[in-house]
């Protein structure tokens, strides 16, 4: 996948200059699948089957000019998973595409797992933990959310928007708050969940991998019950009806600067 800076561009120019691609692909020895165009952030990601970062400039000098600022090699699977499909979308023969690979990224994580575990015994923990998995789950569907994977009690989702992250992170909260009041409930389950935002390509070589990382590092800061996130997530949502609480400037395992985190309120 690689990336463009662009200023001044339009859906129909990228249109034509994708085609120009596919024109003069085979020579290259590459093959083009799809594209996705921010219009707003003025940035372009192309995805590339190819035999080398080389073949992929050549290619592209070739048909339009436009050079990549960054290449890197992913896995057809996880860009499936981000980004929702792999070719252009249907009936999108010709067309602009003006849908932004920028998504939202979202962690949560079940707090105190391993005391629960060793409190309650291996079998009614592994139950507990598929109450957590399908209440996560049902929460992602509700809100167009993408399951990127999983490990333990942990899940790396995605969205579209911000918007679309926070009513799935809030709904989670309250889901489980629900959960935790009904009556004969003995063993109550809390989550943390972190939230961030980026481009699949960036810094770093890994997708969307410098947001995975932050993101990552939010959910482990915040507290059970609590939705922590990053400055983006607030910058994006200035005038809608979220409540966010600031949280100063905090220190982040393996983040050089100290960020300013926010919480979203959801009580």
């Amino acid at each position: 996948m690689d990336r463009h800076a662009v200023e001044g561009t339009t859906p129909e120019a990228l249109a034509k200059a994708h085609q120009a691609d596919v024109h003069c692909q085979a020579k290259y020895g590459c093959k083009c699948f799809t594209y996705w165009f921010d219009e707003q952030r003025q940035s372009i990601f192309c995805l590339v089957e190819a035999p080398s970062r080389q073949a992929v400039q050549d290619m592209h000098r070739a048909a339009h000019g436009m050079l990549a600022n960054q290449i890197i090699e992913v896995d057809g699977a996880n860009v499936a998973s981000f980004l929702g499909r792999l070719t252009d979308p249907e009936g999108a023969d010709r067309e602009p595409i003006r849908e932004p690979a920028f998504r939202a990224i979202m962690f949560t994580d079940m707090a105190n797992s391993t005391d629960v575990t060793n409190r309650i015994g291996d079998r009614a923990a592994f139950a507990l933990l598929q109450t957590h998995h399908t209440i996560i789950r049902q929460a992602l569907v509700a809100h167009g959310g993408r399951e990127v994977d999983h490990a333990g009690d942990g899940f790396l989702s995605c969205f579209s928007s911000v918007a679309a992250a926070l009513d799935c992170a809030i709904a989670i909260q309250k889901a489980f708050h629900t959960y935790n009041s009904e009556a004969g409930r003995e063993v109550p389950i809390h989550v943390r969940i972190g939230l961030g935002a980026g481009e699949p390509v960036a810094d770093g070589d890994a997708l969307f991998g410098s947001t995975i990382n932050l993101t990552a590092r939010i959910c482990a800061r915040s507290q059970p019950d609590q939705i922590l996130a990053a400055p983006v997530i607030r910058d994006l949502c200035v005038g809608k009806l979220y409540k966010f609480i600031a949280q100063g400037r905090v220190k982040l395992k393996g983040i050089p600067d100290a960020m300013h985190l926010h919480e979203v309120a959801w009580q």
